[in-house]
Parts: structure tokens; sequence; C-alpha cells
């Protein structure tokens, strides 16, 4: 038998591998919902852990979702007590980005796991550094799961039109008050909520206010989606920019769920997915966009932009999680 313990999250990534298990049939151990208030959640994980006991049987798989708050090593450490194994696909490090936790301590609670989905090879690495020595699946790009299309235009536009969405306040992304004249041969158009429109810096840079997911994948043309974090234009920078260099942000999944081909950091983790898939462009610093939209020649954008809608497909059908699924022989 198959099971998942359900997160309950507004996590678009946690939601859509919830969605994934129910597809391929796993038995939610989280079926009785005490409440969406904080004591209520509390008591729907208790239970749903605490069923462990009673529900796993020898050889049986129990799937979870990392980091889960005050019960995965209890979920873990119970599954193995009755002879199951468990599979782990993991979200965010605590130790990396919220030191939290000391890699030490993490890698204690992950070694309770008997396989773990990591986001890509530098992942992977980071954790058998720090000794982790169960098998490994690296997911190299999260689903996204989507009833809406993506919109169909023509492409490319004139300028070249870039997209970035999320949260545009200063604290968060300082680099989009300083493009200045960076914003040469394209235009950034922006999505979401925070931006201090007074401190626009070109003409180039429209802000659009927010705008739901599924609209977006639905209703916006652009040439290009800009995986970019920090305060920099020279390189990411910050906890966040920092963090590029490990995970797999899930905006990536976002922009190409909606068909468009991506710009990334050359050091982030994710390029050598990017570029060997060929959905999009690595840059070291913005300074170099405009120049490489320039080399760009019509087949090669034309390219690009197929293998974005081709990948669009393939995130919509869950292919990457299930791909990790069947490498932990969860049949």
């Amino acid at each position: 038998m198959k099971y998942h313990i359900e997160i309950g999250t507004v996590n678009k990534a946690k939601q859509d591998i919830d969605e994934v298990c129910r597809r391929e049939g796993f038995t939610n151990l989280t079926r009785r919902n005490f409440g969406s208030g904080g004591v209520g959640r509390f008591a729907t994980k208790l239970v749903g852990v605490a069923s462990i006991i009673w529900r796993l049987r020898r050889g049986d798989v129990l799937f979870l979702q990392y980091p889960m708050k005050k019960f995965y090593y209890m979920a873990c450490s119970l599954a193995r007590m009755k002879g199951a194994r468990v599979v782990t696909v993991i979200h965010d490090l605590g130790a990396f980005r919220r030191h939290k936790l000391t890699p030490e301590q993490e890698n204690r609670r992950l070694s309770k796991t008997d396989f773990l989905i990591v986001h890509n090879p530098t992942m992977r690495d980071y954790l058998v550094e720090h000794g982790f020595k169960g098998g490994i699946h690296c997911l190299q790009i999260f689903d996204y799961l989507s009833e809406r299309q993506p919109a169909v235009y023509a492409t490319p536009h004139a300028p070249w039109r870039i997209v970035y969405a999320g949260n545009l306040a200063r604290w968060r992304n300082e680099f989009l008050y300083r493009l200045g004249d960076t914003l040469d041969g394209w235009q950034m158009d922006l999505y979401g909520k925070g931006f201090d429109t007074s401190a626009a810096t070109s003409p180039q840079l429209h802000c659009h206010g927010f705008m739901a997911s599924d609209d977006f994948i639905a209703q916006v043309e652009a040439d290009f989606g800009l995986v970019w974090d920090g305060d920099s234009q020279e390189e990411c920078t910050g906890d966040w920019g920092e963090y590029l260099r490990i995970n797999d942000p899930h905006k990536t999944s976002f922009y190409l769920r909606a068909g468009i081909p991506v710009i990334v950091w050359s050091q982030a983790a994710m390029t050598p997915f990017i570029l060997e898939q060929q959905v999009g462009i690595a840059v070291d610093g913005l300074q170099q966009i405009g120049q490489r939209l320039a080399a760009l020649t019509a087949a090669d954008y034309r390219q690009m932009r197929q293998n974005a809608q081709s990948m669009s497909r393939r995130l919509n059908d869950g292919y990457y999680i299930k791909q990790g699924m069947k490498a932990a022989c969860i049949e």
C-alpha cells in the first residue's frame, strides 16, 4: 500500500504534489480535518501521523514532504518501526537558508528516511557531503498543475518583452529599482504586489499589479520570464540570491507552465538543466541580457519557445515528481 500525509497548505508546489499523490492512488492518512485554524491543523496532522501505528504494514510506503513542521521525525520513526519504507521530497532546507538548524541537525532528521527526492545535483551533493547515506533522486524541476492553458500569441515582441512575477517590494527585490539603462532593447513587465511606482527608473519598466497565477498562465504575453533575486544586477545576492545556488525556485516552473522560456543566473543550481533542455538562457548579470537577446536567431528562439511549451505539458502532468516516485520504486 502507498500512503501519504497531506500537507494542508497554501504552498502551490506542495499542493500539486498532494494532487499527484491522489491521482497515483496514495491513501491520505490525514483524511479527517479538525479545522483550518492553528489548533485544527495541528490536530489533523497529529491524528494522521498517529494513524501510522494501525494503518501501515511491513512493505508499505509512506511518502512525505519536507519540511513537515513538528511531526516529520515522528512520522518517519513510526513508519520504520512498522517496517514501511519512507520516501521524502524536499522543498526547503532549514540549515541552508533559514539557518534554523545546523547541517548536522537536519541530517539527523533526514537520516530517518530511506529515499530522498531532492531539487538538483547540487543539493544532492550537499546532503551527501553532510552525511546522508540513503537513495537520492534529483527532481530537476517542480511540476506545476493548472486547468488553464498557456496563451497563444506571436513572438518575439519588439522590443523583447521580459516578465517578472512575485513580491516587488524593495526589501525583497531591490534590483528592480536599479535597472535604469540596463533595459536596452527590452522591456520589463512586472506582475505582483509591493512595487513603489514612484521609484520606477525607466519608461521600459511596466507594473501591471497582481494577477492570479492561473490568469497569468492563460493571458500574459512575454518572450522570457526572469528568475532573479537580491539587490544587485551583477549577481544574485543576499540570502534569497544565495539560495539559488542550491534550490529550484518554483517561479521557474510557473513561467515554463505558461510556455515562456526563462532567463536564469549562470551560477544558479537550475542552470545546467535549463540549458540542457534548451528552455532558456543564462547570464552572469542583468547587463548581459541585451546582448544575449540581440545574438538570438529567429530559429534559436523558435526552438526555445517550442521546448518551453512541451515542458509546460509535462509540468501539468506531474511528470517530474512521478519520475521521482518511479526512482524510489513506488509502484
